[in-house]
C-alpha cells in the first residue's frame, strides 16, 4: 500500500490551529487510512492508503476543521518527493534549521521571488512546487515576506530529514 505524507498548514503554531496529534490519528483512521504516524506537534503525517495522492488530500482536509469550522489546508507529497527534494536542497551545506521549503501544490515561477518584500541577506530559490529559504540570521529575526507563505507550509530541513525517516516506518 502506498505511502502518503501529509503536511498542515498553520497547526499548533503560535497559539494557534490547535489540534493534537492523537486526535489527527484516530481522524485518519476513522476515514481509512492505515497506519499513521505524526512526527512533533506541528501536522506532519505519514500513513498509508491506496487512494490517489490528490483524493487522499481531498478526504482528509474535508476531515479537518479547527474548533471554529475553519478548515485546514494540507499539501502533500510522496516519499519520492521528499527525497527529491532533499537532494534538490541548494543550501545543503547550511544548518537544516536554517533552510525552510515552503511547499506549494503548484508550480513555482521567479514571480515568487520577486514579489519578495522585506528581504535583506535570505537568499531564496526555485524547486519543484517549493520554494528554498535560506535564513543566515535565522527565521525568527527576519522579516521576509512571500505572497506564497499565505498559500503552502514550510518546514526546515531537519524537519523534512525526519518526516522522509517517519515514511518508511
Amino acid at each position: 500500500m502506498p505511502t502518503h505524507i501529509a503536511f498542515l498548514r498553520a497547526i499548533n503554531v503560535g497559539g494557534t490551529g490547535k489540534l493534537k496529534m492523537g486526535s489527527l490519528k484516530s481522524i485518519c483512521q476513522s476515514i481509512g487510512f492505515q497506519n499513521p504516524r505524526t512526527y512533533i506537534a506541528s501536522g506532519n503525517l505519514a500513513f498509508e492508503s491506496n487512494e490517489p495522492q490528490t483524493s487522499a488530500q481531498q478526504k482528509l482536509e474535508n476531515a479537518l476543521t479547527f474548533g471554529d469550522n475553519k478548515p485546514i489546508s494540507v499539501v502533500m507529497r510522496s516519499p519520492d518527493d521528499i527525497s527529491t527534494m532533499i537532494s534538490a536542497n541548494p543550501f545543503s551545506d547550511k544548518p537544516g534549521n536554517r533552510v525552510i521549503v515552503l511547499m506549494l501544490d503548484r508550480d513555482t515561477s521567479e514571480t515568487d521571488i520577486s514579489s519578495a518584500k522585506n528581504r535583506t541577506n535570505e537568499e531564496l530559490h526555485l524547486g519543484n512546487r517549493a520554494i528554498f529559504i535560506y535564513y543566515p540570521d535565522g527565521q525568527g529575526k527576519s522579516k521576509l515576506r512571500l505572497p506564497a507563505m499565505t498559500e503552502g507550509t514550510a518546514r526546515n530541513m531537519n524537519t523534512i530529514e525526519k518526516v522522509k525517516a517517519l515514511a518508511k516506518n
